[in-house]
Formats: C-alpha cells, structure tokens, sequence
C-alpha cells in the first residue's frame, strides 16, 4: 500500500523494520581502532525516517550530533535462510541514507542506539531508489559533504562484510520481509554537525546515481525532562567517538597503548606477534642483536626514544657534559614507556649504567633497549628493570659515544623506531609494533596462540605432525568443531 506521509515517500510504504550495522567499513575500523571478526546490529525505528530536504534538530542541552553517511538497502522478496550467493536476488533496491546519531545519549543506550539514533528525523532516506538487478553490489560508490566540502568517499570494495553477507546473516535470524531497510554502515569521514550545517549524502553505482540526500541541522528549544529518564552527558570518550578523531575534537591523543591493550600483548609472545606481523608485510621490525641481562625478562611498551652519534672529540665537548640528550632521556621517561637507545650497534662502551636504570626504574618505565653497551651490567641487571642490549662493556659512554636528541625517530638494532611505537619483549628479543595495528594483531596472534595450543596437545597425544601442523581441512574441522562446542 503506497503512503502519502512523505517520510516514506521514497519506499512507497512504510518499512516493517530497518536494521543497521554497527562497524563495517575497514576505513572506519581503522580509525575506531577495533575490528569485528562479524556483523553486529541495531533496530532502528520506522518513525526515525525522513526524505530528502528534511530538517534534524539537535535537541536543547547537547552537543555530539554526529551525521553517518550510508547505503541503505531495501528488501524485495522476502529473506529467510538464503545462502550469500543467493541474498542479493532478495533487494530490490538502494538509496542514500544518513544514519543521525545524538553521542549525547550513547553511554546509556549500552549499544541498543534505542535514544542515540531514534529520534525523529534520525534517518534520511532517498532521493532516489537504484533498481539492485543493476547493480554490483562489490562496486558501490558512497559519498558524503558538509557544507559542500566531501568528507566521506568510499565505496563497497572496503566493506569488512560484503553487502550479501549482511542480508545472508540477517535472514538467519528473522524473516527480511518485503521494505524493510538495511543500513550498512559508514565509511571514515563520519564527524559531529552544528545548527546551520547541510549535509548531503549520494550513492553511486555506474552510471546510477541517487542524487544528493539533503538535511539541514538546526536547534531545538525543548529540553530533556530530567524526570523522565537520564540526561544527556558527555566525555572526552564520547567527544573523541563522534568527532571522530582527537584533532578534530581538540582532545589530547588518546593512548595507543590502552590498559586493555596491554594486557593482551602481556599474554602472546614475540615470535606469535612476529608472525602475524609478517602476515601483513612487516618483516623489518625485530630490533636485532640485543638480549637480556636478566633472563626471564619481559615488557609491553611505548617507545621513549634517544640517539646517541658516533664520538668526536670536540662535540663531545659541546653536547656531552651537563644536563645532556642522555640525563634528559631518563629523567623524562614516562611510567609504561621504554627508553630505546641508538648506540648504531657499537658495543665499545657503555651506554647506560646503574644511576639511570635506577632512575628509569623510579620513573616506571618499563624496558630499556639499547643496541650498545651497557655499564656496570651487573648492578644494572639487579635494579629490576628490563634491560635487553647487545653486550656489556666497561668504558664509559665519551668512549664511543656523543649523546645528541631524544623524542626522534631511531635506528636501534637494524630497525627503525618511532616515539609512541608499541615494543614487547621477551626471551626470543624485541619487535616494534606500528601502533595502528597493535589490536588487530594482536587479536589475531591470540588466536593463533589458541590454535597452536590445541595442536601440541594432539601431538603430544600421539598424532603425527603431517597434516597437522599446519592443519589440513579435516583437522581444521575437528578443531573448529571442538572450539565451538
């Protein structure tokens, strides 16, 4: 039954449900600094809906109206248990959508998204509807501006899960019927909009398009009844979500290293974290030739960098003495943070002593590393602090040595190391993990940690390693059968 209520103007009638993906986009994944091995959902609801040239107020008493350009997908016939081969057969079409979110009101919707993404006018849908027999759906352009100016430009190629998976998994759970709406999710770019600000969102697919999807924010004037129900509230954790990034929302940066973080990387050795980094490209981060004075030692870090240049007599003399790049290094030193030295792999004098691995210790720092010498080795190792370097030496550090800066990029044991770079430590050596990928590789070296775990007890048990290890599919089969259990 077609609607004059222009709302629903673009699908004819109103939809039965709209369901909308939480993360889905590797762009945005990126920035969000997680990634979702699946799907994850929330109901919109069908009152939420507005047509294009709409006005969304952003309620009295809030600030984080955050706008989410997307591709909404509109079921034709009916979806229940269809195979991602057969899914796209069930749209019927796609259109532009804006997927309005009030941050506001996040932290108590606990990801429900019931007050934070339901208002009314929280969801823009049209102009236009493209006709999804047309269409790749692997080939799918989004767009979105504000004020003119394009912040989002994506397209279905960076999906984390391909659109007919979306609708497979949907139709295994409930019955995609006939105008419900998918919105499946936003690209990077996603960021907070003022009263006043136009943004417009567009799809594209070869030479269809949807035209540009239009709204206009402006201010409400009725505020939130305390009575009622919690008020709005907001945190630099929320500032930092919707704006999107710590620049934009003129926060500080937010730790690479989280205390969640850490505790992950506490779990999986260097050799599990270097073979998933390899997986990915990255052969060149181990810092080579240094090992521990202590054996048994182990760290999780972010870099605190110092180089040291080659000796020469009248810079010494310069930038040796006093409150030098060295002193510097260590009484400024963070607690969690590792010192990471320069020495270039020269091991003819020390590079530290036992004065500043007290000091670093004091500081709570968590390593020291250093491609050099170390001094007083003995004493060093009984301070308690990491300690991995390349050898011991007695001399002192004008021997080989001039300290030069601290906060720079570094070459320490063949690799290079960057203030804020992740470093873990253990009895195989030290890797640099690039601070963007420390979750997901992590997440993932866990996993394989899991997995290598279940194949030595079946070795110990008596099976042959050939087929095993690796897993050939019908162990691959048990396990996943036994893990899943």
């Amino acid at each position: 039954m077609t609607t004059t209520d222009p709302r629903f103007a673009v699908l004819g009638a109103r939809p039965g449900k709209i369901v909308a993906v939480h993360l889905s986009y590797s762009s945005r994944a990126d920035q969000r600094g997680r990634r979702p091995a699946a799907p994850s959902y929330f109901f919109k609801p069908s009152s939420s809906l507005a047509p294009s040239g709409a006005t969304i107020e952003r309620p009295a008493g809030t600030e984080l109206l955050a706008f989410e350009g997307e591709i909404a997908l509109v079921i034709g016939e009916p979806a229940r248990w269809v195979s991602p081969d057969a899914a796209w057969k069930h749209v019927a079409s796609l259109t532009a959508a804006n997927d309005f979110g009030l941050y506001d009101l996040r932290a108590n919707d606990k990801g429900s998204n019931v007050r934070s993404k339901g208002g009314d006018g929280y969801t823009p849908l049209g102009p236009t509807l493209l006709d999804a027999r047309s269409v790749d759906p692997t080939a799918v352009r989004l767009r979105t501006w504000v004020n003119g100016e394009l912040v989002q430009d994506d397209s279905t190629a960076g999906l984390l899960f391909p659109l007919a998976q979306v609708v497979a998994d949907l139709s295994q759970h409930f019955t995609l019927e006939t105008g419900d709406v998918i919105l499946t999710g936003t690209p990077a770019g996603s960021s907070v909009v003022v009263p006043g600000d136009v943004v417009e969102v567009q799809v594209d697919a070869g030479a269809q398009s949807t035209g540009r999807l239009r709204t206009t924010v402006t201010q409400g004037t009725r505020p939130f009844d305390a009575s009622l129900g919690s008020l709005p509230a907001v945190d630099d954790t929320q500032r930092l979500e919707a704006w999107g990034s710590a620049e934009a929302a003129s926060l500080a940066p937010a730790p690479a290293l989280t205390p969640e973080l850490r505790v992950k990387l506490e779990r999986v050795p260097v050799a599990g974290l270097s073979a998933q980094l390899r997986k990915r490209g990255l052969n060149d981060v181990t810092i080579d030739g240094v090992h521990a004075l202590t054996p048994g030692s182990r760290f999780v870090g972010t870099a605190r960098t110092l180089r040291f240049l080659p000796h020469r007599e009248d810079l010494f003399a310069a930038r040796g003495g006093g409150y030098n790049a060295q002193k510097r290094a260590f009484d400024a030193v963070g607690a969690g943070e590792v010192i990471v030295i320069e020495a270039r792999g020269e091991t003819g004098s020390g590079t530290l002593g036992d004065i500043l691995a007290l000091r670093a210790h004091a500081r709570g720092a968590a390593a020291i590393i250093t491609d050099g010498g170390v001094r007083d080795a003995e004493a060093v190792a009984a301070v308690g602090i990491p300690v991995f370097s390349a050898g011991a030496h007695p001399a002192v550090l004008g021997r080989r040595h001039v300290p030069w800066e601290t906060d720079v990029a570094i070459g320490c044991g063949g690799t290079t190391v960057e203030p804020g770079d992740i470093l873990v430590g253990d009895g195989d050596g030290v890797i640099v993990i690039p601070p963007a990928l420390a979750a997901e590789v992590v997440d993932a070296a866990l996993a394989q940690e899991e997995e290598d775990a279940w194949i030595a007890r079946q070795v110990a048990s008596g099976h042959p390693v050939d087929g095993l290890f690796p897993m050939n599919a019908a162990w691959r089969a048990r396990y996943e059968a036994e893990r899943n259990a």
